[in-house]
Protein backbone atom coordinates (compact mmCIF):
# COMPACT_ATOMS: atom_id res chain seq x y z
CA UNK A 1 0.00 0.00 0.00
CA UNK A 2 1.47 3.73 -0.87
CA UNK A 3 1.60 5.87 2.00
CA UNK A 4 2.23 9.31 1.58
CA UNK A 5 3.34 12.13 4.56
CA UNK A 6 3.14 15.67 4.29
CA UNK A 7 4.85 17.38 7.44
CA UNK A 8 3.91 21.14 7.08
CA UNK A 9 2.88 24.52 9.21
CA UNK A 10 -1.19 25.07 9.48
CA UNK A 11 -3.39 24.35 6.45
CA UNK A 12 -6.78 25.39 5.91
CA UNK A 13 -9.45 22.35 5.53
CA UNK A 14 -9.58 23.40 1.97
CA UNK A 15 -5.78 23.14 1.17
CA UNK A 16 -5.39 19.48 2.99
CA UNK A 17 -8.53 18.40 0.63
CA UNK A 18 -6.47 19.63 -2.40
CA UNK A 19 -3.05 18.08 -1.17
CA UNK A 20 -5.09 14.66 -0.98
CA UNK A 21 -6.74 14.30 -3.90
CA UNK A 22 -4.55 15.67 -6.06
CA UNK A 23 -1.38 13.90 -4.75
CA UNK A 24 -3.09 10.34 -4.51
CA UNK A 25 -4.43 10.95 -8.17
CA UNK A 26 -1.12 12.19 -9.43
CA UNK A 27 1.07 9.07 -7.38
CA UNK A 28 -2.02 6.81 -9.09
CA UNK A 29 -0.90 8.25 -12.41
CA UNK A 30 2.39 7.91 -12.39
CA UNK A 31 2.61 4.31 -10.72
CA UNK A 32 -0.06 2.92 -12.47
CA UNK A 33 -1.71 1.69 -8.88
CA UNK A 34 -5.38 2.57 -8.31
CA UNK A 35 -5.94 5.62 -6.18
CA UNK A 36 -7.88 3.12 -3.42
CA UNK A 37 -4.83 2.15 -2.52
CA UNK A 38 -2.90 4.84 -1.70
CA UNK A 39 -2.82 6.46 2.12
CA UNK A 40 -2.21 10.04 2.52
CA UNK A 41 -1.41 11.28 5.79
CA UNK A 42 -0.88 15.60 7.12
CA UNK A 43 1.04 15.99 9.82
CA UNK A 44 0.73 19.94 11.61
CA UNK A 45 3.97 21.13 12.93
CA UNK A 46 3.77 24.39 14.58
CA UNK A 47 6.46 26.31 12.37
CA UNK A 48 8.45 27.44 15.62
CA UNK A 49 9.03 23.80 15.90
CA UNK A 50 10.37 22.90 12.96
CA UNK A 51 14.01 24.41 12.02
CA UNK A 52 16.10 24.77 9.25
CA UNK A 53 19.87 25.75 9.33
CA UNK A 54 19.73 27.28 13.04
CA UNK A 55 16.24 29.07 12.59
CA UNK A 56 13.05 28.12 13.07
CA UNK A 57 10.47 28.30 10.56
CA UNK A 58 8.87 30.91 12.60
CA UNK A 59 12.39 33.03 12.27
CA UNK A 60 12.19 32.50 8.26
CA UNK A 61 9.34 33.09 7.54
CA UNK A 62 8.37 36.36 9.87
CA UNK A 63 12.02 37.76 10.68
CA UNK A 64 11.86 40.55 13.34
Amino acid sequence: MPYISIESGKLTAEQKKLLIEQLTSTASEITHIPEQFFTVTIKEIPDENFGIGGKSIDEIIYPS
